[in-house]
């Protein structure tokens, strides 16, 4: 049996979904696991019981199926989680989020961007085209951010948003953006 069949069906039967797995030198291989999400339920996060947990099964069971390796890391995807499916995307629309392009952007950019950017960080949305499908735009502005206790003038013009439409094919990688908040976790529309 293949390790990403074996790993997934440990996983998702501890009632976790699996987000990576990676396999590095020196025999480590490490696997990233994630809380299962249902539209409009509050948020829940992996906890360090949740990877002793999948660690202990996944010892057990890689040993039955003899998988070779050294090391076994489980961990949760932390800040900068990768956005692989359709629903990691439904889950964080409304996030600042990283893509990377497989080409680059080319003619379409019509001299609003560098033709050859491939890389954008922005709020990931979600876009309903007429045709009655569902996309994905990136939102983004190339405006520098406001440094703390800086004075802004409020006669300056803001930068002009702009917005990338793109098919999942199109993405090499998508994480979310890593960005940390010391004030706490802010909550989303809609969630108290």
């Amino acid at each position: 049996m293949a390790l990403q069949t074996i790993v997934e069906q440990t996983v998702s039967g501890l009632g976790y979904d699996l987000v990576e797995i990676e396999r590095s030198a020196g025999g480590l291989l490490r696997i990233t696991i994630d809380m299962p999400w249902q539209s409009g339920t509050p948020e829940t996060f992996v906890t360090v019981e949740d990877c002793e947990k999948v660690t202990r099964q996944l010892q057990f069971t890689l040993e039955v199926e003899a998988v070779d390796y050294q090391r076994l890391e489980v961990s949760s995807p932390g800040i900068d989680r990768p956005l692989r499916h359709e629903q990691d995307f439904e889950r964080f629309v409304g996030e600042v989020i990283d893509i990377t392009l497989k080409e680059p952007i080319g003619t379409q950019a019509s001299g609003q961007v560098a033709a050859n950017r491939k890389k954008f960080r922005g709020t990931l949305e979600k876009v309903l085209a007429a045709d009655g499908s569902t996309g994905w735009q990136i939102v983004w502005s190339d405006e520098p951010p406001v440094k703390p206790g800086q004075k802004v003038s409020k006669k300056r013009e803001p930068l002009p948003l702009n917005a990338l439409g793109f098919a999942l094919d199109e993405l090499r990688e998508a994480r979310l953006a890593p960005i940390v908040n010391f004030k706490g976790r802010a909550t989303r529309a809609g969630q108290e």
